[in-house]
């Protein structure tokens, strides 16, 4: 059985104020992980249109990692492999697919939603109720899980940071229940890896790089409000573009 698992990431925001947060924070780490030759190209950023969802941004990126793998996968994996990812982002509602070029088996579907509440919502994907039933929902704690130790920095720990902006932070025990805004990403995982004798780690393994991903992800776009709070669209299209281009030189 594919390793499906819902995380449920809560943030001291409104979901609005997270479109431009989320543009940037993105943005920003494509152009931080874009060293040594291992990082994020950028293939495509277009408008797209969905009937459902309407408008919205289609992105195709290259992301190059095979030295980040476990020793056990390094072993077996080409030095010059990559993944695909490709996004649809209907905000509040994304879609995030990914797929390996040395490994055709290995697929990863990402679909989010953000809402305005504490992580309260049972089933705003709209799952069906067998998905429901066989889900994990893992809460993550963005103030009292911390990253690995190599990605730490005191003034990006929610439980010291301090917005000038917008006076929120620091986070305390107990502040999903009491601070205010509060919005929560809520993010379906599912992680499939079909290959007999290594499905069980190689799933157990990509959940628990998404999941770091996600905390890392969730308390940087909070640690740097003060950077993107007050940024309109075409601000953050503008940031993003020119992080593109550095990304890709």
């Amino acid at each position: 059985m594919v390793l499906v698992k819902e995380y449920r990431i809560c943030m001291p925001l409104t979901v609005e104020e997270y479109k431009i947060g989320q543009l940037y924070m993105i943005a920003r780490h494509s152009l931080e992980q874009s060293d040594d030759g291992e990082g994020v190209e950028v293939i495509e950023n277009k408008e797209c249109f969905d009937p459902d969802h309407g408008k919205g941004q289609y992105t195709e990126k290259r992301i190059h990692l095979s030295s980040r793998l476990p020793y056990w996968l390094q072993a077996v994996c080409p030095k010059v492999f990559y993944v695909i990812e490709k996004g649809w982002n209907y905000y509040p509602y994304t879609v995030t697919e990914y797929t390996c070029s040395f490994i055709p088996k290995l697929h990863i579907r990402i679909l989010t939603r953000f809402e305005d509440n504490a992580g309260t919502s049972d089933n705003c994907l709209n799952l069906p109720e067998e998905s429901v039933k066989t889900r994990i929902v893992d809460h993550v704690d963005i103030a009292f899980e911390e990253p690995a130790e190599k990605h730490y920095k005191k003034e990006e720990d929610p439980k010291f940071f301090k917005s000038r902006v917008t006076a929120r932070g620091p986070l305390v025990e107990g502040w999903r229940e009491t601070d205010k805004p509060m919005m929560c990403s809520y993010k379906l995982v599912e992680a499939s890896f079909e290959v007999w004798g290594l499905q069980t780690r190689v799933e157990e393994f990509i959940q628990k790089c998404i999941r770091d991903v996600l905390l890392l992800g969730h308390r940087q776009a909070f640690a740097w409000i003060d950077e993107w709070h007050g940024m309109s669209i075409d601000d953050v299209r503008t940031y993003e573009k020119d992080k593109q281009m550095e990304a890709n030189d």
